[in-house]
């Protein structure tokens, strides 16, 4: 009985491959693994859904993409081995779990989890972007006083960046001078589309895709932070990857009314797995990726700003050996920091 089964099950491996064009040989060396990224339209996500695309069409492993969840949960499960990457990794939120802080201090084990962790590359998330209505009578940081404000999910790094930011900015603590409405990034883009938020925060690169469609119909705001010392803003500038930068006048259209630059908070990320992967795979992974970024940087204009001179930036986790034998071989220096205990 157990025989039968067995042909069975190879007699059905052999059929599926050919269904999909592979020997069975071929089938049988394919690697399937899951990438969790934040929500639609955000930055991890357009970089997750090109990384995936390349993947599945330049090696013999298959990457399905899920975009649920916070950047802290994703964290915690690629940690886990529960999934094989995360694109929504930051410095800021490495250095967290490394110390069990912020999101991380109900978390015992963060720090060991945060040991099973490594990079692949660093890439520019973007900015925050703070946006309102042109119409909704909120020009300026101060006015989001009593309004409904989406600052991140509940659990996510996002909510610990902006809150900080208000409350830095004008004093104003959540949930005590605005509602900070608790919802996921799918939710609260369609919320604020429907008219149920008053200001809508984050953080993507520009133009991003969800933004871009609000404003085809609807003319936008973007806040923009005030000309202050920014030791006023050490709370959120003092993290890893953090700087101020400025989203140009107009790169929405015309329904953009800011006439001037809005600045706001710059942030790096980075492309994440499990220290245990092996590593032929990420290293097929990584050269197909940056071999194939090109082609796909023509279509996607989200795409522009990754590249290979500033794949390090701002990288405070140790990169995966697999993707230091690739980073080696097409001749770029790997910091001493950047090369774990298993690669030296």
């Amino acid at each position: 009985m157990q025989k039968k089964a067995s042909t069975m099950a190879l007699m059905g491996g052999v059929l599926l491959s050919g269904l999909l064009g592979l020997s069975p040989d071929a089938a049988e060396a394919q690697s399937n693994y899951r990438l969790k990224t934040l929500g639609t339209g955000s930055s991890p996500y357009v970089v997750s859904t090109v990384f995936a695309d390349i993947v599945n069409n330049h090696t013999d492993n298959r990457i399905q993409v899920d975009a649920t969840g916070s950047g802290t949960e994703q964290a915690v499960t690629t940690a886990r081995g529960m999934t094989q990457f995360t694109s929504s990794f930051s410095p800021g939120l490495a250095a967290l779990m490394r110390n069990g802080t912020g999101m991380f201090e109900t978390l015992p084990q963060a720090s060991e989890l945060y040991g099973n962790l490594r990079l692949l590359f660093n890439y520019p998330m973007g900015l925050y972007h703070g946006v309102v209505f042109a119409d909704s009578g909120i020009e300026t940081y101060e006015d989001l006083e009593g309004k409904r404000v989406f600052t991140g999910p509940p659990t996510g790094q996002a909510r610990k960046t902006v809150e900080p930011l208000i409350e830095a900015i004008t004093g104003y603590k959540a949930d005590e001078d605005y509602e900070a409405v608790n919802i996921s990034w799918d939710a609260a883009a369609q919320s604020f589309q429907d008219g149920n938020l008053d200001a809508y925060f984050n953080p993507t690169q520009a133009p991003s895709p969800a933004l871009t469609q609000i404003a085809m119909s609807n003319q936008i705001r973007f806040l923009s932070i005030p000309e202050v010392e920014e030791g006023e803003l050490a709370s959120v500038l003092q993290r890893p990857g953090y700087r101020v930068v400025e989203l140009p006048a107009g790169i929405y259209g015309e329904n953009q009314v800011n006439v001037e630059p809005a600045r706001s908070i710059g942030v790096t990320i980075g492309m994440a797995t499990n220290k245990d992967m092996p590593e032929d795979a990420i290293y097929s992974i990584t050269k197909a990726f940056w071999e194939n970024l090109a082609e796909k940087q023509e279509a996607v204009p989200q795409m522009r700003n990754l590249s290979l001179d500033t794949v390090f930036q701002d990288m405070d986790t140790p990169l995966h050996p697999g993707a230091i034998r690739y980073y080696e071989e097409i001749g770029l220096d790997i910091p001493e920091s950047l090369i774990p205990p298993e690669a030296r």
